[in-house]
Formats: structure tokens, sequence, C-alpha cells
């Protein structure tokens, strides 16, 4: 035995490069490890999953021939890191050189050329977008804007392409999308799945070591294998797909899943293949089961914004998750872990996060990360929280939706503004005004929605950076027609919710 082929935990693809590249007498060496289950309190239902797909996965690879060396949690030899699992396999079978594809945070690339053992990593080929390709899209703009790489995806994937133009003659179907929700649709929800042996195995062994962690592991409903993400896949293909397009930014009290596909499980941990999921959304299309506002936005989601979050994350470098541009240190709200809030819409997302360990874009950044913004909360601390909470985060993702498009923490890499508003939108995209104890349309005292005094809040105490930016000039000239004893008293009332907040009071 001379050679070490890692598969990690969101590697679980055949396709994936180091398998390639591995023959029969090489060892593939996969590992569920305490320091990965735990250097985030990551949710319960996420590390069950990625635990039993590992199992499943490392018996598919059985399958196929090769020789797999897997260590359990519980294995009384388990190294307790991927570092220590490989020079530990190495030292049992000789090995000499490791093989790996890179893996998608900075922190484990780091850890692997630190080893004493020769290593070769292999780009990770299951992204359209090269490193390079990237970086020479990249290389002389000004702005690094989402939509116009999403284009260059197009036309080198070819999807919704008519030849050389977009089908319907437009980029994006944006407009078309963001219509609220009636509580009178039909939303069948995701494919759910019984637990088998393997997982119910797994649920034991994480309910015995994890059951601290904030979420809840059961009911536990996920796919663990490709055939399963595949019927899930099928599945919102034939229900949830013709009307994602209209409803994709709504939320509904009770309805975490609305037409949501709750395929990013399954894509960000190798069970899907990006393409394989966009030409079935677009085959969708062309047989007239969905109309293209609807497939459009599905597939900006995967070949847009997905493989621009990963150009952005290796671009800008390990610092990345450190940067702070606004200069934001409160603490994390108890209530992000479940504590008591009389805000009606942190109480859906956060409850619906701890029950699925999902919550769809919209939840994610203009409910629980608008707030975090508004507040001024340190944005390390948010990327810590969503990098947690969530099924489908890893580093290569999450960090540039939390750290640059949720919390402007990069200085405007991301989003040319903050994404902040007021009460207002989230009424306007939800049913979460109407049951809530603050009132959306009041500015000011104890019965105003907090986002509406926060917001102009935010908006004064970073009026020297955002002033001059043309997408908010408005907002400042509608603030300095206000009569300024209106003003005082919102900055005012502001300032009183930031020191309940700070002094751990419900708000």
């Amino acid at each position: 035995m001379s050679r070490l082929v890692l598969v990690l935990g969101d590697q679980l693809s055949l396709s994936l490069s180091a398998l390639k590249e591995a023959s029969k007498d090489d060892l593939i060496v996969m590992a569920e490890v305490a320091d990965e289950a735990s250097y985030v309190p990551h949710h319960p239902k996420k590390i069950a999953f990625t635990f039993t797909a590992m199992r499943k996965f490392a018996a598919e690879l059985r399958d196929a021939g090769l020789q797999v060396a897997y260590c359990k949690l519980d294995d009384p030899n388990n190294a307790g890191s991927i570092t220590g699992e490989l020079l530990r396999q190495a030292e049992l079978n000789s090995a000499t050189e490791i093989l790996a594809t890179e893996p998608g945070e900075w922190r484990l690339i780091s850890a692997l050329e630190d080893l004493p053992v020769p290593v070769t990593i292999l780009p990770d080929t299951r992204f359209l977008a090269s490193h390079k390709e990237f970086e020479d899209w990249a290389e002389g703009r000004k702005q690094l804007r989402m939509e116009y790489f999403y284009r260059e995806m197009r036309r080198k994937t070819g999807l919704l392409m008519d030849c050389d133009k977009p089908e319907g003659d437009k980029w994006n179907f944006d407009h078309e999308n963001r219509k609220p929700a009636s509580e009178k649709l039909d939303m069948g929800g995701p494919l759910k799945f019984e637990p088998d042996e393997t997982t119910r195995e797994v649920l034991e062994l994480v309910r015995d070591r994890f059951d601290g962690n904030f979420g809840d592991l059961e009911p536990f409903w996920f796919a663990t294998d490709a055939e399963g993400a595949r019927q899930s896949l099928a599945h919102f293909i034939e229900n949830s797909l013709p009307q994602f397009g209209d409803y994709q930014d709504a939320m509904l009290t009770d309805e975490p899943f609305l037409f949501h596909s709750i395929l990013s499980f399954y894509l960000n941990a190798g069970l899907l293949d990006p393409m394989e999921i966009c030409r079935a959304a677009e085959q969708a299309y062309k047989d007239g089961h969905a109309p293209i506002n609807a497939v459009e936005g599905f597939i900006r989601q995967i070949i847009g914004w997905r493989e621009y979050m990963r150009g952005i994350y290796f671009l800008e470098g390990p610092d990345y998750t450190t940067r702070n541009a606004l200069d934001h240190g409160r603490d994390l709200p108890d209530f992000f872990w479940g504590a008591e809030t009389k805000m009606h819409c942190i109480s859906q997302a956060v409850r619906q996060t701890r029950e699925h360990a999902y919550a769809h874009h919209i939840q994610r950044l203009m409910v629980t990360g608008n707030f975090a913004l508004l507040a001024g909360i340190d944005p390390h601390k948010v990327h810590e929280w969503y990098l947690a909470v969530y099924a489908d985060a890893y580093e290569w993702v999450e960090a540039p939706n939390v750290i640059g498009m949720s919390q402007f923490a990069d200085g405007g890499i991301v989003g040319s503004k903050p994404y902040v508003s007021s009460g207002a939108y989230i009424n306007r995209m939800s049913n979460y005004c109407k049951d809530c104890s603050y009132k959306f349309s009041q500015k000011s005292g104890d019965e105003a929605c907090p986002f509406n005094l926060l917001y102009w809040d935010f908006l004064i105490r970073h009026r020297d950076r955002f002033s001059e930016n043309p997408r908010m000039g408005n907002m400042y000239r509608t603030w300095d027609k206000m009569d300024e004893t209106h003003r005082d008293t919102v900055l005012s009332d502001a300032g009183k919710l930031l020191a309940k907040l700070d002094a751990g009071d419900v708000i």
C-alpha cells in the first residue's frame, strides 16, 4: 500500500476528482471525527445527515471494488481529526502519499498542506467555474456583480439559451418572482424518508454525543444517499417547481418550505450534481411543465449564486470570515438560539431552523440577517451561527452569503449596498406581522416594529459611508424631510431597544 485517497463528508460523489484518480490498490480514507463535528456547534440533523450519508457512500465504494478505511466517531482508535486519521492510516498501511480533492474550507486546505506526508490536492471539478476562470472573470472589474458572472455561466453551459441569446429574450425574470404567498396555496413540501437501520444507528450516536447542541434531531426525514436525493429532485420538479418562481421570496407562518426545492443539503454534500439538477429544471420548461420565471430563477440560484459565492470565497482568501467593514461588535442575542422574543418573524425563522436545520434564502437574508446587520452584531458571530445551524452550510458557500451579502462585512465586494429593510418589507412578503406583538406600521414608541427603529438607526450610524451611495440616497433624503422631533424620537427609541438587547431583556 503506497497511497491514501481522502474523501470528506461533503465530497460524496463518484465523480470526485480524487476518486477518478484512485486505483483498486489505493486505500480510500473516510472518517467521522470530533474536530469536524464540533468546530462549531452543528445542528444535530446536519451531523446525522453527514455521518449517515458518509457510511452509505463508503458502502457504495466498497461495492464498486475499492478498499475503504472508514472510522466511525465512537471507534476507540479514532484520532479525532482528519489529519490525525490520515497519519494513523499512513502508519498502519505504510502509505507514502496522500491524494485529496480540494476541501471547501481554508482551514482544511491548510491542515492538509501542513502534513508531514506528501499531499496532492486536486481541483474540485464538480463545480462549473474553476478558480482560474473566476479570477480571469474578476480581473480588472471595479465591481464583481453576480448577474454578469451568471450570464457567463449560462453561455458556458447553454442552459436556457437560444443560440447566443437567453431564452425568452431576458437573462433575469426576477421581477416576476416577488409575490406574497396565500395561506390557501397547496404546498406539499419536500419528499420525506423514514430512517433505515443505518440512519437509526447514527441517530443514536448523535443523540448520545450532541444532545446539548441547538436543534431537534427528530423527526429525521432527509434522504441520505444519491438515490434518495434524485427522488427528492424528481419530487420537486413535479410538484413545486411550477410555482417556485412566483413565491420564492414569500414567507408564511408555520410553512417552512413553501415551494422551495430543499435540495441544497444533497447538492452541497455531493449527492446531486449541479448540472443534473439544472438540466432537469430546464427540461421541465421545455416540456411546458414549469414557466420560465420559475426555471430561470431556480437555475440562477445554482449556476449563478452558488458558483459565484464559491468564486468569491477562494478569491478573497483565508481572512475573509474575519472581515468587519462596519466595525460591528454586538453579541449574538440569545433568541438566535431559541430564547424568547416578541418578534414573530424572528421566532418563526429560528423555530423552523431548530426543527429542520433549514430556512429559505429570504428568511436568512431579510429576517435573521437583516436584524443582525441593523443591530450591529459582530459578523463573525453571525457567520458562525449560520455555519452551525443549517444542514447545507459549508464555509465556501455560507461565508460569502453571510459576511458579504447579508452583513456587508466585506465592504461591498458581494453587494453594492447593505440588504437592510424596515418592517414594511417583511409585512409585504409574509403574513408574519399580523401575529406579532409589534406593529409594522408604527414608527416609534413601545409598539413600533424593532426593524423600523433599527433601520433608521443603522442608516444614521453609517451615514458617512452610505449617504453618497446612489442606491441609498433616497433613504437619506426621506430621513432629512422628517420632522426633527420625530427623528430624535426614533433614534432615542432605537437606543432604548439596543440597550434592552444588550441587557438580555426580551424584545
